[in-house]
């Protein structure tokens, strides 16, 4: 019994150490034949974070301090229906991994988008957005340690447009 144990527990954390991120798909679609690849590092972050205030509709947003806590952007974007199917594949699997909380699910005649997020109750450390209709997909993910009351209000801010 012992040796079941054991053997439960090391199938536990290999797979858990081939658990995927947003680097890590980036890694491997960046490259690829047809994906369009963004990768933005936390020195650029550094530099745009003294960005003016962003208008949406009637109301500044002040950016800056979320924009300075990132580490980094990825995003991948693909029109081929194959790797478009293979990329959310992948990223409902490294989401469902059990960190990933869902934020929001918008589906509409085929489309669907969710953003999820993985942190505590002040911080988000990740944040996954994947947006699906058959034909495209666009994957992003923002990493650093993003206070969880900006986004809530730059979401607010944004919803009221």
């Amino acid at each position: 019994m012992k040796k079941l144990y054991i053997l439960a527990t090391l199938l536990l954390v290999s797979v858990a150490a081939l658990a995927q991120d947003g680097k890590s798909l980036y890694q491997k679609y960046s490259d690829a034949e047809g994906i369009q690849a963004v990768y933005i590092s936390p020195a650029m972050f550094r530099l745009i974070g003294r960005i003016p205030d962003v208008n949406f509709g009637d109301q500044a947003v002040n950016l800056a301090p979320l924009i300075k806590s990132m580490t980094g952007f990825y995003l991948l974007s693909t029109e081929n229906p194959d790797q478009g199917r293979a990329l959310a594949g992948e990223v409902d699997r490294f989401v469902r991994s059990g960190r990933y909380e869902l934020l929001m699910e918008a589906k509409d005649d085929g489309d669907r988008t969710r953003i999820y997020t993985v942190g505590d109750a002040e911080t988000v450390s990740s944040l996954v957005l994947l947006t699906y209709d058959g034909s495209e997909t666009t994957f992003i993910t923002l990493d650093g340690a993003m206070s969880r009351s900006d986004l809530d209000d730059l979401f607010a801010k944004a919803a009221t447009r």
